[in-house]
């Protein structure tokens, strides 16, 4: 009796480890309804069968031919004398300032975009083109609020680059960078946008870059920022510091053509004034003006000519609403009232003291002057 329970006691345990696992994994099985699981993992999306780019050689052929060198040859200065007698005798000869960066073919019939500050007091201007030839360019105009200048040049068969669209580009979305960085020759440098809607960097007066790690050197600058199939989406204007540290920004094409066409229509860029500097409150200026509210921005000085003075407002008083709308950043609201045509007239709230002042103030054309606010 012993013997055979001892030699039934492996079956029947192994029939019973069975059925236990089949009541658990499969009861549906044994006509028992299935039980709910403790926890439902995520699952990873299966990938979708449209994959990025091995290369982006199709995107940099196709705009690379657009993208040109320039040499900015600058007034000359005047030399230092040497140290031996014989030079101390003779005068210093002058000094040619030369300046390397890069340009962007927009049309056929010769328009470049470029950085402001390559052209800056430039007396002659050589463009390179990717197919070697060369030639003089005339200066159009420039825009220094935005670091922005129009060149022309006069050949044949001129490429032109496709323009994108910058207001609908993500950040992670992939970028090259073309230039000629360091005078060594075009070049073509990859990386990702970083980020969108920079500003408050105190490199223009007018800021709204796209910021890239895609590698951007001296001599880049007024180059072509493009995107994964080769469409102009920004003109390569700083970096962060003396050389790429993966913090790289571009001017919106959407704003450089808005720029570029005026200046070739009018030859200049045509904005809306009012004629005040004006902060984003803060604590230290709501001591200083004891100031009632804690949102909006403060005008901290005004042109005493200027439209904002003309219709009523003075030094201390804080704008609230630009238009019936709140406002929270002082440039975004600078930025709405350059993109007004003279002599538009624009609603302001203002809070003065206790008072709620409801004000019109009949928009003026921008200064040319560099400073003007």
């Amino acid at each position: 009796m012993y013997k055979a329970l001892r030699y039934l006691g492996w079956p029947v345990l192994c029939g019973l480890l069975v059925a236990a696992l089949i009541m658990q994994h499969y009861p549906q099985w044994l006509g028992l309804p299935a039980q709910p699981p403790l926890f439902e993992a995520a699952q990873a999306p299966s990938p979708g069968r449209q994959q990025g780019p091995v290369s982006y050689a199709d995107a940099a052929s196709r705009a690379a031919p657009a993208v040109v060198s320039l040499r900015s040859t600058k007034a000359a200065k005047p030399g230092k004398a040497g140290d031996t007698a014989n030079d101390r005798k003779s005068p210093a000869k002058p000094v040619e300032e030369l300046s390397l960066g890069s340009a962007v073919l927009m049309s056929h019939d010769g328009y470049l975009l470029t950085n402001n500050h390559v052209t800056l007091d430039a007396e002659s201007i050589v463009v390179a083109l990717a197919d070697g030839r060369q030639t003089l360019a005339k200066l159009i105009g420039n825009d220094p609020a935005t670091d922005l200048a129009v060149l022309k040049i006069d050949l044949p068969n001129l490429p032109a680059i496709s323009v994108g669209d910058s207001t609908a580009i993500r950040i992670g979305d992939v970028v090259l960078a073309i230039g000629n960085p360091f005078g060594v020759g075009q070049t073509v440098t990859m990386g990702i946008i970083s980020a969108t809607g920079r500003n408050q960097l105190g490199l223009n007066t007018y800021e709204d870059f796209i910021q890239t790690d895609a590698a951007i050197n001296l001599g880049n600058s007024g180059g072509a920022l493009v995107d994964a199939n080769g469409n102009l989406i920004g003109i390569n204007t700083a970096i962060l510091s003396g050389g790429s540290q993966g913090i790289g920004f571009a001017i919106p094409i959407k704003l450089a053509m808005e720029v570029m066409r005026s200046i070739i229509q009018h030859g200049q860029v045509i904005r809306g004034w009012l004629g005040v500097a004006v902060e984003v409150i803060t604590p230290e200026l709501i001591k200083t003006y004891g100031l009632k509210v804690d949102q909006g921005i403060v005008v901290t000085d005004i042109d005493p000519d200027g439209p904002a003075h003309k219709a009523g407002l003075r030094a201390g008083d804080v704008l609230v609403k630009l238009a019936g709308q709140p406002i929270k950043d002082g440039r975004l609201a600078m930025n709405q009232i350059a993109r007004k045509q003279p002599g538009d007239s624009i609603p302001i709230e203002v809070r003065r003291q206790d008072k709620t002042l409801q004000l019109k103030v009949t928009v003026g054309l921008r200064p040319l002057m560099e400073k003007a606010r």
